[in-house]
């Protein structure tokens, strides 16, 4: 299947990092390469990271042979240890995250991460991993499981799916989108059935747990702020609430200053901010983009800057 990705709030973003004539950035999340093909076409150099190797050779061949690219296949959770090999760190004019699953990712039956398609059970980002979603949910316990669903997917019938998923494990291996899909809905109470696609929350919570989505990304945060230059900027785009609560935590500690007790006479911790935003309010999608990427309706961005 032809790789497609519809890059979300492209302009927004890029606008975001100030793109400078000859700077370096990274973009963390390449996907089909739409955020950095605008970076280049703006004078940036970039050095674009992704764990899909699909998604690697699809920017490859969008962006073609050009000095000012270099795509890597890796987990953004080793940004700082690739920056240090390239003796990059603290170089960096700008860093992208654009967080979540691809379009591609959801829309290939073969990579098991929809549960409109019947397919192999999968949903590895990286497919050299070892955990798929069809070893997470025939392997993993009983109350890992209804951990998983309730803390990643937010579902209120965490407990009831886990155990049915493990009932019917029991009989036979679980292997298809289509049985985990259709156990989720039967041990669902009818009037839950008809809200949204019963299986929504439980797909996503899977997903999460099978790439680290949620683990990963803290320390993937600071790196990006470890590698910036002085006046470098940071933009992450996320698509849910998870994600972005630890995105709008993290940039809220880097604007924090003096921590010491409003009772004080002078400050003794010494902190001071690291960042300061460069977005008053996360940015949405418009709605002309909508109109024509409607995934992009739950799509936010928040970026900062690296205090000189």
């Amino acid at each position: 299947m032809e790789f497609q990705h519809t890059s979300v709030l492209l302009t927004e973003a890029v606008d975001a990092l100030r793109v400078e004539k000859g700077g370096l950035y990274v973009d963390c999340t390449l996907g089909g390469g739409g955020h950095t093909a605008e970076i280049l076409r703006r004078g940036g150099r970039v050095i674009g990271i992704d764990r899909d190797g699909e998604a690697i050779e699809a920017a490859k061949a969008r962006i073609g042979a050009n000095p000012d690219f270099e795509a890597v296949r890796l987990n953004f959770v080793s940004l700082k240890a690739m920056a240090e090999e390239r003796m990059i760190a603290g170089r960096v004019s700008g860093v992208l995250f654009d967080l979540g699953v691809s379009s591609h990712q959801l829309d290939d039956p073969a990579r098991g991460f929809s549960y409109h398609a019947d397919a192999a059970l999968d949903m590895r980002m990286d497919t050299r991993e070892e955990l798929s979603a069809a070893k997470l949910v025939n392997e993993a316990p009983e109350e890992e499981l209804s951990r998983i669903l309730f803390e990643y997917g937010e579902e209120k019938m965490a407990r009831a799916i886990a155990k049915a998923i493990v009932k019917r494990r029991e009989e036979k291996p679980i292997g298809t989108t289509s049985e985990l899909a259709e156990i989720i809905r039967d041990a669902m109470p009818p009037k839950m059935r008809r809200d949204k696609h019963p299986a929504k929350r439980s797909f996503q919570a899977i997903r999460i747990a099978v790439n680290g989505e949620l683990t990963g990304l803290p320390p993937a945060l600071e790196a990006a702020y470890e590698i910036l230059k002085p006046g470098g900027r940071l933009a992450v785009i996320t698509f849910h609430s998870l994600e972005d609560r630890i995105v709008k935590n993290f940039f809220r500690e880097m604007e924090r200053g003096c921590t010491c007790p409003p009772e004080f006479p002078v400050c003794v911790c010494g902190k001071t901010p690291r960042m300061k935003s460069v977005i008053r309010k996360p940015l949405e999608a418009s709605e002309e983009e909508l109109a024509s990427n409607p995934r992009a309706r739950s799509a936010k961005l928040r970026a900062g800057e690296k205090i000189k």
